[in-house]
């Protein structure tokens, strides 16, 4: 119960902070099993559409995010393991045998979404970059998994790289509709048209 609240509360304390206003483009929250992918700018990225999407579908999404960063300190540990459940990837030690989407896919199971950012690192400025290929063998070995694309206006302008505390002002989280990876669909087919459905995102 107490975990509960604590999740709920910092919820709306990243809402509020980032003053989110959310919008669904021919698409609605559901507790079924998707991957939300989305363009990167800003450490925040994460906890806002974790933030952003209603308690019963926030308690089966995880981001995926970054090891290094997120288990430097006791805050960052605690926010990403006891409160966001985050999926932790180490980026400095890739095993063979158990690459970053196994492990997601193995995380996951039958239940659980995942937060995604396809590009890798954060962007530079409002430009998304090229989508690298994890989304796409993700979607290929769970073909169930509805690809949702959202795109984050104004985050980088909020906590710009090299800030610590981010400073006020509004952005705007907007979900699109679901794809999927199409049968025999090339892999670089897939990721453009993937990274399409954001920036169409942005320019709705």
């Amino acid at each position: 119960m107490e975990t509960t609240i604590t999740i709920n509360v910092l919820a709306l304390i990243a809402r509020l902070l980032s003053g989110v206003s959310v919008r669904w483009v021919d698409s609605q929250p559901d507790t079924c099993q998707r991957v939300y992918f989305a363009n990167h700018t800003s450490h925040l990225d994460a906890l806002v559409i974790w933030s952003s999407l209603p308690a019963e579908v926030r308690a089966r999404t995880r981001p995926v995010a970054a090891k290094d960063y997120w288990m430097a300190g006791r805050i960052r540990k605690y926010g990403a393991t006891k409160v966001f459940n985050a999926l932790l990837i180490d980026r400095k030690e890739i095993k063979v045998h158990q690459s970053p989407v196994d492990l997601m896919i193995k995380e996951i199971g039958n239940r659980d979404s995942l937060i995604v950012f396809p590009e890798g690192g954060r962007s530079e400025g409002l430009e998304v970059g090229e989508f690298k290929s994890g989304l796409y063998y993700l979607c290929k070995k769970r073909p169930d998994l509805e690809a949702i694309p959202v795109y984050i206006d104004n985050m980088n302008r909020i906590l710009p790289r090299g800030r610590v505390l981010p400073v006020p002002l509004l952005t705007c989280i907007t979900f699109g509709p679901p794809i999927w990876l199409e049968a025999g669909e090339p892999k670089v087919d897939f990721l453009a048209r993937a990274r399409q459905a954001v920036l169409q995102l942005k320019e709705g």
